[in-house]
């Protein structure tokens, strides 16, 4: 008896002592770690202390991922970011979505996660992401290609020639859909502008026009989003599996458009003005060296990834810009007045088409834009991964962790914006260009901003003038769901009573 308690004793000294080693150890290494050279936010060495951020990686396994969710069913999805924020300070440490992450609600220390692109920082996805959109993804590549391609999208889509033909075609698009509302009852509004934005932007993608072909992508394209955000299991009858069996039947028909292009491309010299996004990838691919040239797989793929915007971003927003301003009439009142003399001015010289200089240029349409952008968050921040340890404002973020770059804590934090969660459009005569604005990334940004975003603007702008001036509407009652994406929880039902000017 008496032994074994002696040979307990030896073991529990032993362990303590180890115990104690290991702890020392530890706190050397913590100690060494703060008071090395780092990264700094502008690519300068600096000696300073520096640490991971605080915060907690609250329970096994799950971390703090069920307050992450349920914050995203309330309507202040931002309280999961201002509870931290107040305890451990603007950059914090958690974990979510199975990932330990720091996450930044600092606008600074954003600014520094999106520009430091390739070299520090690298996309990091959760892997249902990365499974659906494949190895060509461009979300996910980096590097002189990815700049490449970026530059010359964002070139076509900026272009006066694109956005001349596709405001027509937005019109068109808009009018068709608008004019069919006034049979109906009742208009669920997340479904009907769905129906604007896809098509406009396939055709910009592909060509591709209203009939079958139109109709089988959209409905294999809802498939396959349902899976951006699961968990990732393939086995049969899975979310993910689902998903990525409707991209098999998306690539099959992207990939045969892509090749009839080509071959039409090789059978003549002509080479005038990109009609498409396909069009701009294959003369890329065409001219480019071997070593730099694009396998159709990708030319297909990334069509595909492309037309995510068509389905979640631009319809959102222009569904969300309704409800605020069923909620706020006098903004509704400003905005209808100044669109109406837009339309008079046009009557009067019936000569005159609409041009996409015409509803760029009303200020507070792209007010109410800008403040639907602010408050909507549709893009609600980016994930990246550090490649190297990088000290940004005191903050150390080490090698091989994730950072959430959170946009939804900057557009709706006090010391940003006055009364973040008022619907307030009149704030942004004061504020200047919005996108100058490190407050304001609804479209990302450093390498990586949204090529589209101007063209997004476009749409919004030609939505919001035929609806104001066509129709009045009320709302019934719905609330915004945030997570895993944001939506309507009702699809924001409306009835409508048309104007009696309405052509």
């Amino acid at each position: 008896m008496d032994r074994g308690i002696g040979l307990f004793s030896v073991l529990m000294g032993a362990v303590l002592v180890g115990y104690w080693f290991w702890h020392k150890k530890k706190e050397k290494k913590n100690k060494k770690m703060m008071m090395m050279k780092r990264i700094g936010a502008g690519g300068e060495v600096v000696e300073k202390k520096s640490g991971v951020p605080k915060g907690s990686l609250g329970w096994p396994f799950i971390g703090e991922t069920l307050d992450f969710i349920a914050c995203g069913y309330t309507s202040r999805p931002v309280s999961f970011m201002d509870k931290r924020k107040t305890l451990h300070g603007r950059v914090f440490k958690t974990h979510i979505l199975g990932t330990p992450i720091i996450v930044s609600t600092d606008p600074d220390v954003n600014k520094v996660v999106l520009q430091n692109h390739g070299n520090v920082f690298i996309p990091a996805y959760p892997k249902s992401i990365r499974e659906l959109l494949g190895e060509h993804s461009i979300l996910q590549m980096n590097g002189n290609l990815q700049k490449r391609v970026h530059a010359l999208l964002g070139g076509f889509l900026r272009s006066p020639q694109l956005k001349t033909r596709v405001t027509r075609y937005i019109e068109n698009s808009v009018k068709l859909t608008l004019g069919s509302w006034q049979d109906m009852r009742q208009i669920h509004v997340q479904e009907e502008t769905k129906k604007i934005t896809f098509n406009v932007l396939v055709n910009v993608l592909m060509s591709v026009g209203p009939g079958e072909d139109l109709n089988f992508l959209k409905r294999e394209f809802e498939e396959f989003i349902k899976g951006l955000i699961c968990l990732p299991i393939k086995f049969p009858g899975t979310r993910l599996y689902k998903s990525l069996k409707a991209k098999e039947r998306l690539l099959k028909m992207v990939k045969k458009i892509v090749e009839e292009r080509k071959l039409a491309m090789e059978k003549t010299d002509v080479r005038g003005m990109a009609n498409d996004a396909v069009d701009v990838l294959l003369r890329y691919r065409e001219e480019a060296n071997e070593k730099q040239s694009l396998p159709l797989d990708f030319v297909s793929g990334n069509i595909i990834e492309m037309m995510i915007p068509g389905e979640e971003t631009v319809p959102m927003a222009m569904t969300l810009a309704v409800k605020f301003l069923s909620d706020c009439p006098v903004a509704l009142h400003q905005l209808m007045e100044e669109n109406m003399e837009l339309k008079k001015q046009k009557m009067m010289n019936s000569a005159e088409d609409y041009s996409w200089t015409d509803y760029l240029s009303l200020p507070f349409t792209q007010n109410v834009i800008s403040e639907t952008l602010r408050m909507a968050n549709i893009i609600n921040g980016v994930w990246r991964k550090a490649l190297k340890d990088i000290d940004i404002k005191g903050y150390l973020i080490p090698q091989g962790w994730c950072v959430l770059a959170s946009f939804i804590s900057v557009h709706m934090d006090e010391e940003n914006y006055e009364n973040p969660y008022r619907f307030y459009p009149w704030r942004w005569e004061n504020l200047g260009p919005a996108v100058n604005n490190n407050s304001f990334t609804p479209f990302g940004g450093g390498q990586r901003l949204c090529p589209g975003l101007e063209l997004s603007r476009l749409e919004l702008s030609i939505f919001l003038h035929h609806l104001v001036t066509s129709y009045r509407w009320v709302t019934q009652e719905d609330e915004i769901i945030y997570f895993p994406t944001v939506k309507m929880k009702r699809k924001l039902p409306i009835t409508v009573t048309p104007l009696c000017n309405y052509q």
